[in-house]
């Protein structure tokens, strides 16, 4: 695991919060496949349903930026958890 892992919990929760459409936080904590299927949802509906995408990708942030520091390394960095 990235040592560093804990230092990309701010940028993957505001990604989240504010691109989560397009699942860029997904793709900054190395989940390349999560992120390509959101990304895919959103660009293949044309958009349509792309505000599902921003909700999971919305809730995700805030989960991301309110669990603490260990909590987050052991949860996605250590436990590999790909969704919520």
């Amino acid at each position: 695991m990235d040592p560093n892992f804990k230092d990309k919990k701010i940028a993957a929760g505001i990604c989240g919060i504010i691109l989560g459409a397009f699942g860029v936080h997904k793709f900054i904590l190395g989940y390349t496949k999560e992120g390509t299927i959101m990304l895919l949802v959103t660009v293949l509906s044309l958009g349509f349903l792309g505000w599902i995408m921003g909700i999971i990708g919305l809730v995700e942030g805030i989960i991301y930026l309110t669990k603490s520091d260990d909590d987050f390394v052991q949860t996605y960095g250590d436990g590999k958890k790909g969704w919520f």
